[in-house]
């Protein structure tokens, strides 16, 4: 009888003891083009801490920003562009949030990396495409793009009116326009369209595409990764760990090992 009992304490106490250990979720809603960086920075937080359990919604920043501002659920924001962060933050410019949205922790908010647009073709393309140019030539009949809710396809956007020729695409018909830089990704990779335009981190984790170009200097406005803490979080200094956590020089190299630049803070 004893023993029975010293087992039942003893499961008692394990259990009381996990309880404790409880794990806090954290959803962190991020930029699709942060996908294999979050996710392997996901795994080295949570064995540091034990009691975080981090959940990743990786979509679009445009379809992510519609989320929160339908009342999704999440506790950080990692946005691919200034103007999906700025639609959510009270302190922007009118202009920029013209609702008066009111979404973000604003002292929680900073530019966590930049990015390089590029131009990438299917491996072992034998179009001849090796600038953006190419793309109104008769080397390219179809060329992938993100759409205007997309911050990629924002970009890319920028830089074929920068060039003038965002119309003579347009009016050819010769856009395929993807939900976000993973689909525009993928579509270059199945050698479905001739040529694409995407941020050189998804081309270096990419297969069987090559970079052929990169985007004209001062084609396009700077590519920024605003990152928030969400004012509907139920764990505002667990989210602002994680966000410190970002900031630090082991989340450092891995993203600039997969092609993003980290500015001096």
């Amino acid at each position: 009888m004893k023993k029975l009992l010293a087992v039942i304490l003893t499961l008692v106490l394990t259990l009381t003891a996990a309880s404790a250990l409880a794990e806090t979720e954290l959803v962190v809603f991020g930029a699709a083009s942060m996908t294999e960086a979050l996710t392997q920075i996901g795994t080295m937080y949570e064995e540091l801490h034990p009691d975080i359990t981090l959940v990743f919604n990786f979509d679009s920043s445009g379809t992510l920003q519609t989320q929160i501002e339908e009342g999704a659920e999440a506790d950080v924001f990692v946005s691919a562009g200034q103007k999906q962060m700025n639609a959510l933050d009270v302190t922007a410019d009118a202009e920029k949030n013209p609702n008066g949205q009111d979404f973000i922790i604003t002292d929680t908010r900073f530019d966590l990396l930049t990015n390089t647009i590029v131009l990438i073709v299917p491996e072992g393309s034998d179009k001849g495409i090796t600038s953006f140019e190419d793309a109104a030539t008769d080397k390219v009949d179809l060329i992938a793009m993100g759409n205007s809710d997309v911050p990629v396809g924002q970009y890319a956007q920028d830089v074929y009116e920068y060039l003038g020729l965002w119309d003579q695409l347009n009016a050819e018909g010769k856009i395929t326009f993807g939900t976000n830089v993973k689909e525009v990704l993928a579509q270059v990779e199945a050698a479905a369209v001739d040529c694409g335009v995407v941020y050189i981190s998804d081309a270096a984790t990419g297969t069987g595409i090559t970079v052929v170009a990169t985007a004209p200097e001062g084609s396009h406005k700077p590519v920024n990764y605003p990152a928030a803490v969400l004012k509907g979080t139920k764990h505002e200094q667990e989210a602002r760990d994680f966000l410190e956590y970002l900031k630090g020089d082991e989340c450092a190299k891995v993203f600039t090992d997969i092609g993003f630049q980290v500015p001096e803070r």
